[in-house]
C-alpha cells in the first residue's frame, strides 16, 4: 500500500475470531475499514474481539466454510478476502485426516468459488512454512525445491496454494500468499506455550516434553505478522508468495527456559525422545525472509520477546487455557 494513502475498503476475514484473525480484525477496524468476520467458532472465541465486538463497522457471521452454498451467500459485497480459517492441528492430524482436506482444501475452494461468483477481486492467504517439509535448504527461500510432504496439514496448505494459483492464472483473482512460521503473542491459544503452561499449572514440579528438546524452530510475533498482512491489503502484482519469519531460531530447550522463568518455576524435565515431537513435526524450521524485506517489511520482535510476552499474556488471561464453551 503506498505510504500516505488510506484505502477504506470492505474486507472479509475468515477465521476472524481466531488468534491471528482477531488481531488482524482489530487492526483493520482501527485503520478505518469495514470488516466482515466469517467463522464457525469451532476454535475461534468471541472473547478475542474484546470491546470491538459491537463495533459499528464490524459484522460477524457464524458460517462453516465447508458449506459451499452458505459461503457463497455470505461472502458478498467485499473488496478483499483474508482467508485465515483452517484446521491447524498438525500434531493430531492422523487422528482425524478428513479435517485437513475439508477445512483447508475444500474450504479454500468454496471461498474461491464464492469470490468468482460474486466478483470479489483479491485474496490474501495464510499458508505455512510446513509446506517445505524437511527441506535441505536452510534458511529456506520461497523458490526452494519442495521435498516430500511430512504432514497432512502442510500437504493441505500446499494444495490450497495450488488452487489459488489456478484461479489467479484464470484471471479471476489477484493473490498474496504468506507462508508463516508459528505465530506468538496476545490471544495465542494453540501451540507449545499453552501445552507447557497447562501442564505446569497442574503440576509445577514436572514438565513432559515431546521429542528431546533439540527441535529448532523460528517464531514470529503476531503484530509483525499483521503488519505484513495489512501492508498487502492491496497490491499491483497479480500473484506473490512470501515467507514470514525472523532471522534467528531457538530450540525447545530455550523456550522452556523462558516460560518457566516467567512462571517462577524449576520443574524436572522428562522427554519422550527423538528429534521429532510427533509424526510430521519438522525438527528444523528456518525461513529466508529476504523477499518480504524488499517490500519494506521488517520484524520488530525477537523470538525471546515473543515467547515472554505470550507467557505473560496467558498468565493474565487464563481463560484461554480453559476448554472452549
Amino acid at each position: 500500500m503506498p505510504k500516505g494513502t488510506i484505502y477504506y475498503v470492505k474486507i472479509a476475514v475468515t477465521g476472524g475470531a481466531g488468534f491471528i484473525g482477531s488481531n488482524l480484525v482489530l487492526r483493520l477496524l482501527n485503520d478505518g475499514h469495514y470488516v466482515t468476520i466469517i467463522d464457525n467458532f469451532s476454535t475461534g472465541r468471541i472473547e478475542n474481539l474484546g470491546d470491538d465486538l459491537h463495533h459499528p463497522r464490524l459484522v460477524i457471521n457464524r458460517i462453516d466454510l465447508t458449506d459451499g452454498d452458505a459461503t457463497c451467500k455470505t461472502l458478498t459485497d467485499v473488496d478483499v478476502v483474508y482467508h485465515l480459517a483452517a484446521n491447524a492441528d498438525v500434531r493430531d492430524g492422523w487422528k482425524h485426516p478428513r479435517k485437513d482436506h475439508e477445512q483447508n482444501i475444500m474450504a479454500t475452494h468454496n471461498v474461491l468459488e464464492a469470490m468468482r461468483l460474486n466478483s470479489i477481486p483479491r485474496i490474501v492467504f495464510s499458508s505455512t512454512g510446513s509446506v517445505y517439509g524437511e527441506t535441505k535448504v536452510v534458511p529456506t527461500p520461497e523458490n526452494a525445491p519442495f521435498p516430500i510432504q511430512t504432514s497432512l496439514y502442510g500437504a493441505s496448505k500446499l494444495a490450497a496454494e495450488a488452487l489459488i494459483q489456478a484461479y489467479v492464472e484464470g484471471g479471476l483473482v489477484t493473490a498474496t500468499i504468506f507462508r508463516f512460521v508459528s505465530i506468538l503473542g496476545p490471544r495465542y491459544s494453540h501451540g507449545h506455550i499453552t501445552d507447557f503452561m497447562r501442564q505446569l499449572l497442574r503440576n509445577p514440579d514436572e514438565l513432559m516434553v515431546l521429542g528431546d528438546g533439540s527441535q529448532t524452530k523460528s517464531y514470529l510475533h503476531v503484530n509483525d505478522c499483521v503488519d505484513a498482512l495489512v501492508n498487502h491489503l492491496v497490491s499491483r502484482d497479480k500473484m506473490c508468495t512470501y515467507n514470514l519469519g525472523v532471522d534467528h531460531t531457538i530450540t525447545v530447550h530455550d523456550s522452556i527456559g523462558w516460560i518457566t522463568a516467567e512462571m517462577g518455576l524449576t520443574p524436572t524435565l522428562k522427554f519422550s525422545g527423538g528429534n521429532q515431537g510427533w509424526i510430521g513435526d519438522n525438527p528444523l524450521i528456518h525461513l529466508d525472509i529476504a523477499a518480504i524485506r524488499k517490500s519494506g517489511w521488517e520484524p520488530k520482535y525477537s523470538i525471546k520477546e515473543s515467547v515472554i510476552e505470550t507467557t505473560r499474556w496467558i498468565l493474565a488471561n487464563r481463560w484461554v487455557l480453559e476448554p472452549k464453551a
